[in-house]
């Protein structure tokens, strides 16, 4: 059946033609006064709305829309408020444009608002972030996505508690996205050839304040019915499904920033979903320049960037040789590189033919900078890749460091930011780059603060009873046993919550380990304790779904009742009101296995006081000051007695310190120790773990210099990249040659401070020249298990040649006492390489 369409759009008068623009930017969603516009404009509305400016102008009636063109007031605000967006897109920026290229910054999941439903998690909640802070801080930057049919799944729980899950369409012309088209009006499609079907797809754009987000969408005619789902879910479908839509984020991503006219020189992989793009990148240059793959490769390995979230080596995608030889054994021939050495960029034993493909590899070995989202996340990451680099110690594995943030307006409830602006001053939202800012939270007095925080839990508490009237509706309930959900939760007694997805890991029962312990806090008369949980398991994780079951059935016990609750479907507008409104956000990983978290961050930014494993970001963020860590930082190979062991320390936390603290209150009624912790949260969570920070440091460490080598790369027309592929080619074949004979040192037994110490070796080369290698002293420190560690590198200087072997020695001055030990290594040395730890390339004494 042939079906035409056509678009029909709301008939917005022109005095109200702002607000269309406005729904169709999600600079609405961190700008309250902007939506304060379209609730103005109907309530009623925006609420069948789900709170979607561009769906809900469509469903205003035409009546309302001519009555409010003519209200002298709502178009004062409306002015106002699109004044402060033009200025917001022409003012000045942070970022200066010291560079004019861009950087594409690809992502499986975006999580901008509620209204645009891309993301499952806080991968994606960070990604939106991201782009938030980029527009911000006025980076050059681009997003890149996939455009899901149905998104992530809807949750909701049976009558046994036991989550079920649904997928509703998403309907794209009523959601703050747009579809890219041509000078002739027409979509703009990019193609890809997928297993040797022709997959087409076509862009569209999130405008994000100043930047620009794409996403691509395979659900259109010219495509099989099957190609059609590429796109249907995020993360849904079996491995094939996942290739095929990581061949298109990657490949297609690439085409799809070509097709609307962006042209990166650097690009940013948020996981290694996106890793299939650098084959792309490489047969562009291929094409245009005819180079062959090592030339292109060392031509873009210095402008790509890798960012790993998954601390379990489980977690990071990969896929069985069957489907990359499926998929990609045309790539293999078309970019003039052997089906082994091709296999070889996905593994981490490229000689092991029984290992299969994985995308984080592939990134890692891609790409000249790589990080992981908090300090211990960056131990982490380099203690499970080290095998990558054998012959590299575990703290040289070139994987860094950025701790993730978020994006302080879009999570901080307005009722506090009106506090915070009226307090901070205009700069607080002009220069959100100024950290010190935040420094003024002492100026909001005592009770403001609390009367602000109190409200807040009013209101989340208003929100939870609704929530749960309607979860009970559905399941069924009574009209009178409805009633029991306005009974459900109070607005003035301590309210923890936890929230988040429901791994096993994550341990979202560990407060059910004790239930006579916990009763007696939840029942305790003068002092009381109420618990929020919500949060979703992934569909095929049936014990996390069990953990949700056992999490409802709990819930129902008559003696709990109403002091427990579990919210179902977990999303955005359910977190800005519990990471608000809460007053301990709870927090129970097993160390080390949260890469870094970031609704604890959230939290914190609110006057949420964190209670936390010593996991991820709290790691680094905790203070005592400002919160509660459970532990202090232990790992356990017996996870049944790390569980007994940290929910009797999270019982002691409450029972001496958590309850007590919140309950102390003076004449005045105010908790002033614990609204003292506040405001450190407030200070410390908003200077250290803002994505404004995070971006900052992103710009720093990786942005510019990536750019920088883009820019010199083009400058000498690739010449640099040519040489280096040369260089590498003949070091790795003259390599196994190397070795580092005689070391010697004059040093003695026992030396006294302020002693020099000559130490010497002769290091045969082979074929290859003292300028092609660094030979180094590797020196410092030595354990009690003979390691030496705070080491220090000092290259050796080369002397005479002797019989085809270079005399090295270096000085080394006697500074601190103890026990020393000395190692020689040699590295690769080359001018353009962007650093020298280069997979295989050590070579020790």
């Amino acid at each position: 059946m042939k079906i035409l369409t056509h678009t029909v759009k709301p008939k917005i008068p022109q005095s109200l033609a702002p607000l269309e623009e406005m729904a169709h930017n999600l600079w609405i969603s961190w700008n309250f006064e902007a939506i304060m516009l379209f609730i103005r404009l109907e309530y009623d509305v925006w609420a069948r709305s789900n709170q979607n400016p561009a769906k809900m102008l469509g469903m205003v009636p035409q009546e309302r829309y001519d009555a409010m063109a003519a209200d002298d007031s709502y178009l004062a605000a409306l002015n106002a408020v699109y004044e402060k967006f033009q200025a917001y897109k022409s003012g000045q920026t942070w970022y200066k444009g010291k560079y004019e290229d861009s950087v594409a910054y690809f992502s499986m999941e975006y999580g901008m608002d509620a209204s645009l439903p891309t993301y499952s998690g806080g991968l994606g909640i960070l990604s939106g972030d991201h782009m938030k802070t980029s527009s911000d801080l006025g980076l050059p930057l681009v997003g890149v996505g996939l455009l899901y049919r149905q998104g992530y799944f809807k949750q909701y729980l049976n009558a046994d508690g036991y989550q079920q899950e649904e997928y509703p369409e998403n309907d794209w012309y009523n959601m703050p996205v747009r579809r890219c088209e041509t000078a002739k009006g027409e979509p703009v499609k990019i193609a890809v050839e997928i297993a040797g079907e022709h997959i087409v797809a076509q862009v569209w754009e999130v405008k994000v304040g100043r930047s620009s987000l794409f996403l691509l969408d395979t659900n259109i005619d010219e495509n099989a019915p099957a190609n059609r789902l590429i796109t249907a879910t995020l993360y849904g479908g079996d491995k094939e499904t996942r290739i095929r839509q990581e061949i298109l984020l990657g490949i297609g991503g690439i085409r799809a920033l070509r097709a609307v006219g962006v042209n990166p020189a650097v690009t940013h992989m948020n996981e290694g979903h996106a890793a299939f793009m650098c084959f792309e990148r490489i047969r562009e240059l291929m094409v245009e320049r005819g180079f062959n793959f090592q030339q292109a490769t060392q031509a873009l390995w210095p402008t790509n960037i890798f960012t790993t979230h998954t601390p379990v080596p489980a977690g990071n995608e990969r896929f069985g040789i069957d489907l990359i030889d499926k998929y990609f054994r045309g790539w293999s021939r078309e970019l003039g590189i052997e089906w082994k050495s091709f296999l070889g960029l996905g593994r981490e034993n490229p000689d092991d033919d029984s290992e299969s493909f994985c995308m984080t590899i592939l990134a890692l070995k891609m790409s000249a900078y790589a990080n992981g989202v908090a300090e211990l996340h960056g131990v982490v990451s380099r203690r499970m890749w080290k095998g990558l680099w054998p012959g590299l110690t575990e703290t040289e594995v070139p994987i860094g460091h950025v701790t993730n943030g978020v994006h302080s307006r879009t999570w901080i409830s307005y009722t506090m930011l009106e506090l915070m602006d009226r307090y901070f001053g205009p700069r607080f939202a002009e220069e959100p780059t100024n950290l010190e800012i935040w420094d003024r939270i002492d100026r909001i007095s005592d009770e403001e603060l609390w009367r602000t925080h109190e409200r807040r839990r009013e209101r989340m508490v208003g929100f939870a009873r609704d929530r749960l009237r309607k979860q009970m509706r559905r399941m069924g309930v009574s009209e009178k046993g409805l009633v029991r959900a306005d009974d459900a939760l109070s607005p003035s007694i301590l309210t923890i919550s936890f929230a988040r997805r429901f791994a096993t890991y994550k341990r979202g029962n560990l407060l059910l380990t004790d239930p006579d312990r916990l009763l007696r806090l939840l029942s305790n008369k003068d002092r009381p304790v109420q618990i929020i949980f919500a949060g979703k398991a992934h569909p095929h994780d049936m014990p996390g779904k069990e953990i949700i079951r056992e999490l409802v059935h709990f819930s129902r016990r008559d003696d709990v009742y109403g002091r427990i609750i579990f919210l179902e479907d977990y999303d955005m507008t359910m977190s800005r009101y519990m990471t608000s409104g809460s007053d301990v956000w709870l927090n129970t990983p097993r160390r080390p296995l949260e890469a870094s978290g970031t609704s604890g961050m959230k939290a914190g930014m609110n006057g949420v006081l964190n209670c936390s494993v010593l996991d991820g970001w709290w790691a680094e963020g905790y203070d005592p000051e400002l919160g509660w860590a459970i532990g202090k930082g232990e790992e356990y190979t017996d996870t049944d007695l790390q569980d007994e062991i940290e929910s009797k320390a999270l019982y002691d936390l409450l029972e001496r310190e958590i309850v007590p603290t919140f309950y102390e209150r003076g004449r005045d009624g105010l908790p002033r120790d614990w609204i003292r912790m506040m405001k450190n949260s407030i200070r410390e969570t908003g200077k250290r773990f803002c994505t404004h920070r995070m971006l900052m440091e992103y710009t720093e460490a990786y942005y510019l210099p990536a750019l920088e080598n883009a820019q010199r790369l083009r400058a000498d027309k690739y010449e640099s990249a040519k040489a280096v592929a040369a260089y590498l080619d003949l070091v790795r074949n003259e390599w196994h040659a190397i070795a580092i004979e005689d070391l010697r040192t004059d040093a003695r037994p026992v030396m006294e401070r302020g002693d020099t110490v000559k130490v010497e070796t002769r290091v045969r080369l082979g074929a290859l020249k003292p300028e092609h290698v660094q030979v180094e002293l590797y020196h410092g420190p030595v354990s009690s298990t003979g390691e030496i560690y705070d080491p220090v590198r000092l290259e050796m200087t080369p002397g005479v040649s002797q019989g085809g072997a270079y005399e090295y020695a270096v000085s080394v001055d006697c500074k601190v006492t103890g026990q020393h030990g000395y190692a020689v290594r040699v590295l690769p040395r080359h001018k353009d390489l962007v650093h020298p730890f280069l997979p295989g390339l050590v070579r020790w004494a």
